[in-house]
């Protein structure tokens, strides 16, 4: 989308293909899986975003193919000519070949994945209200988050605020503040990539909203009704009703279909190796942004953030533009503005540049970074008004159970290629 919007004064036909009729600002959808915001408050129309841009058309449906030699995406029935492909379709979910836990330990990278969360963790307090055997009360008002990255710990200390205040007083036979939230991480410390101290203090932050912070832990198995850790000392095994899945995700689908017609290299994330213009080596006019590319900066790959994503789609337009004038155009290089994690309320911490903050100063800069890299000024309204009131009263006003309907089976396949498994997910999310 950004790098459509980039072309917006070039001679050129862009065709935006997505699956979706919607652009999705990832970075909040934790907050519609705890009931801070409604979907509608982090999406907005594609159409209407690019309605302006007459050199735009927006079409709905699902790239399944790809030509090279001729230069071609099949979206359909239909074959679509390119002259310029630029292929930006994110990841997925990444359970480390045991991709039949998702039907217990959902993650979140969609809309859909954000309610089925936001459904299962709503409903265990439902459920704990008219529970009356002790222990398997006890199971439901377990939360457990696996993965101590960025998505890990906000979602651990949204659930933990969403219990521990929201809901006060909202129940006559439990209280939800009595909930255990726990967060697995399978190194040392959460939030690795940030500098120790960051990590230490997101910890305590987290320690003083009540969430049990262990690392060093490793999830042996997911089900319905516990999961299994292994530490140091042993296995244990951990009654639990509702599992959070933030330990990692995995290349695309059409990543891998992608990979395969070009034979190109992919690393063990399925990411596809790029040049530094962001271009497949032996295909000049094919570019790959987003999570799906893999390019090293400093000795280090990019990281999957929205930031990179959003600067990689203004590059790959300027490439184009600068190709069609005749120009050339210096690598890719990502400005990194800083990494941020909000932990709760005016809690977060972030590190922008030689800056490392905690605390309050680090959650406003959060807030505001957010807000405005929000596509639409409408939502930016929508959300800061939300945000403002849950500030002052502590309320989540998007609490709402939809489609509480059992999640369906899905297969034991974790193939990083891609393959039948991932059409059914999608498949399924498309019929929720």
């Amino acid at each position: 989308m950004y790098a459509a919007q980039s072309l917006r004064r070039v001679d050129v036909h862009v065709t935006l293909i997505d699956r979706r009729n919607f652009h999705l600002f990832q970075p909040l959808l934790y907050q519609v899986a705890t009931g801070g915001l409604s979907p509608a408050d982090i999406a907005s129309p594609l159409r209407g975003i690019l309605a302006r841009q007459k050199n735009v058309r927006v079409l709905q449906g699902e790239a399944t193919a790809i030509d090279p030699a001729q230069q071609r995406v099949r979206v359909g029935e239909r074959w679509l000519e390119y002259d310029f492909l630029i292929v930006a379709t994110g990841s997925k979910h990444h359970y480390f070949g045991n991709q039949q836990w998702a039907h217990h330990a959902p993650g979140l990278k969609t809309i859909e994945d954000a309610l089925t969360m936001r459904r299962n963790v709503l409903s265990r307090f439902e459920q704990a209200e008219r529970e009356g055997d002790p222990q398997r009360r006890r199971a439901l008002l377990t939360f457990v988050i696996v993965g101590g990255g960025p998505t890990g710990v906000e979602l651990a200390g949204a659930v933990a605020e969403l219990a521990k205040h929201t809901l006060k007083n909202n129940f006559r036979s439990i209280d939800p503040a009595t909930s255990e939230i726990l967060l697995l991480e399978a190194t040392d410390r959460v939030l690795s990539p940030y500098p120790q101290v960051l990590s230490a203090k997101a910890k305590k932050s987290l320690q003083r909203l009540g969430v049990t912070v262990q690392c060093d832990t490793l999830v042996k198995h997911v089900d319905d009704d516990h999961v299994v850790i292994a530490q140091d000392d042993g296995e244990t095994i951990v009654p639990t009703y509702c599992v959070l899945w933030a330990a990692g995700v995995t290349a695309s689908r059409f990543g891998g279909q992608l990979a395969k017609a070009l034979d190109v290299e992919r690393d063990r994330s399925g990411r596809i190796q790029v040049a530094a213009n962001l271009t497949i080596p032996g295909h000049e006019e094919i570019f790959v942004c987003g999570d799906l590319a893999h390019l090293q900066q400093d000795g280090q790959p990019l990281p999957g953030l929205a930031p990179v994503a959003m600067q990689q789609g203004a590059y790959a337009a300027k490439v184009i533009r600068n190709r069609l004038r005749g120009r050339t155009t210096s690598p890719f290089h990502y400005r990194d503005w800083g990494m941020m994690a909000v932990i709760g309320r005016a809690a977060a911490v972030a590190q922008m540049g030689p800056l490392r903050l905690g605390g309050f100063f680090a959650w406003a800069a959060w807030l505001f970074i957010h807000l405005i890299n929000l596509v639409e000024f409408e939502n930016r309204i929508s959300v800061l008004i939300q945000w403002a009131w849950n500030y002052i009263t502590r309320n989540r006003s998007a609490r709402i159970i939809t489609n509480d309907q059992p999640r369906p089976q899905i297969a034991d396949n974790d193939d990083v290629a891609g393959d039948d498994v991932d059409r059914r997910e999608e498949q399924q999310s498309s019929s929720v």
